[in-house]
């Protein structure tokens, strides 16, 4: 398991004239994303809300689909789509194993790892873009 700053990313910057939601960032065309690990995250609909937890090897693209909608199933449906948490790993077998013990943890040990980290529960998703 490997904790990430803000630093080990880089930044897409937006002009003014351009959509909010256009479409995934693409790094193969020339906009930055994080860099495809695998990576487990904690979405919440709102502070204290319901809660998914999910794994995924490009996380920008991932939750951008979430927060359009183009993910059917749980968080379509409750209106999950804030990023609240994430951990980066370095391989997949080691985060989906960490996704499992996750989604066994009782709620208020969830909602105290969120807090450790984001207690204002702010949606990271404008810091990995």
């Amino acid at each position: 398991m490997v904790r990430v700053s803000r630093s080990s990313f880089r930044f897409l910057v937006r002009h003014s004239g351009e959509s909010r939601n256009p479409e995934p960032p693409d790094p193969d065309q020339g906009e930055a994303s994080v860099n495809k690990q695998p990576v487990v995250y904690i979405l919440a609909s709102k502070r204290n809300r319901t809660l998914y937890i999910g794994v995924t090897s490009d996380l920008v693209k991932r939750i951008w689909k979430h927060k359009n909608n183009m993910v059917e199933g749980f968080t379509k449906r409750y209106g999950v789509h804030q990023l609240v948490w994430y951990e980066v790993h370095e391989s997949m077998e080691s985060a989906i194993k960490r996704e499992k013990r996750l989604k066994e943890w009782k709620r208020k040990w969830k909602l105290e790892l969120i807090e450790s980290s984001n207690p204002n529960w702010q949606d990271l998703y404008n810091t990995i873009i």
